[in-house]
């Protein structure tokens, strides 16, 4: 793969983590962690997609889909990875913490995380709009579409009233700081990185806001549900938004495309204002050190090193 394409697709993988960074390139993972003793902790390894091993599966769509499985795996890793650290660095048990942040804990919490989620966001909108009694599909699923967006708009908007999402907030501008200077081809250090934005639009909050567009234009072509068969129909298309709204996203990276679609990422643009925040030069600092460890400046051979 060509450094262009690298710059292009690395960004999609990148996702701020509690105390840290976590970087995707298209050969390898790396999470750097900023522990309680001040050090960086990383924790690198290859990496290749599924998509990438058969072809059959590198097909739009579908690979999206693949992808955002692929994510959730990684992202429970590297929380647990993070987690890790901060109990060490604070000197508690190992043998009962890592009974507590097990892989296995971390996977249950993620999955409670997404039955909550499509709740929130698919199944009481669709409850609350076929209460209002609507008859046309186009203006139901209209108002469906709207309810979710407005969910998701409080969502974010509540969080960020919690204090411990503040750090979060601030590494994942890191993260976009530092994406930014690598695909402007400028070398990654602390000068050149302060200068970039914090907002990106190949981002999770602009995925987000891709979902609610995408699932509104499918839902009106599928109709007004009218039965429980109808229902899971609706449902059964998730995992084709997701896909859609991943190929779109990794479009905005074309100037020619984005041109033409850019309005698309404008809502989740505008909402990066309260999911990202200024980082320190401590925190862009771990967001350096887990892009060149993702792009393998760091050797791989052992797993962790201390930077």
């Amino acid at each position: 793969m060509s450094d262009g394409e690298t710059r292009k697709s690395l960004h999609v993988g990148g996702q701020a983590v509690i105390e840290g960074v976590m970087m995707r390139s298209p050969e390898r993972i790396a999470t750097a962690v900023r522990t309680p003793a001040g050090d960086i902790v990383i924790e690198a390894e290859p990496f290749v997609s599924l998509t990438k091993r058969f072809r059959i599966l590198n097909i739009p769509i579908v690979r999206g889909a693949i992808a955002l499985v692929e994510t959730f795996a990684i992202a429970i890793k590297a929380l647990s990875f993070s987690a890790d650290q901060a109990v060490e660095g604070e000197g508690k048990d190992p043998v009962k913490a890592k009974k507590g942040l097990s892989r296995g804990y971390m996977a249950l919490t993620v999955f409670a995380a997404f039955v909550i989620g499509f709740a929130l966001f698919f199944y009481i909108p669709l409850l609350l709009t076929e209460r209002m009694g609507l008859e046309s599909g186009f203006l139901f699923n209209l108002v469906d579409g709207f309810i979710r967006l407005l969910f998701i708009f409080l969502y974010i908007v509540l969080i960020t009233r919690w204090k411990e999402m503040q750090r979060i907030f601030e590494y994942h501008g890191a993260e976009h700081k530092t994406i930014f200077a690598f695909e402007k081809g400028e070398e990654v250090v602390l000068a050149n990185v302060l200068k970039h934005p914090r907002v990106h639009p190949r981002c999770s909050t602009s995925f987000l806001f891709l979902v609610v567009i995408v699932s509104i234009v499918l839902f009106i072509i599928l109709g007004r549900p009218t039965s429980v068969g109808d229902r899971m129909v609706r449902f059964s298309f998730i995992p084709v938004i997701g896909g859609v709204s991943y190929e779109l996203l990794k479009l905005s990276a074309r100037p020619a495309v984005s041109r033409y679609i850019g309005f698309l990422f404008w809502p989740g643009l505008v909402m990066q204002r309260l999911t990202t925040k200024e980082p320190s030069c401590d925190q862009i600092e771990v967001a350096i050190a887990a892009l060149k460890a993702s792009l393998g400046d760091k050797v791989l051979e052992s797993r962790r090193s201390i930077v």
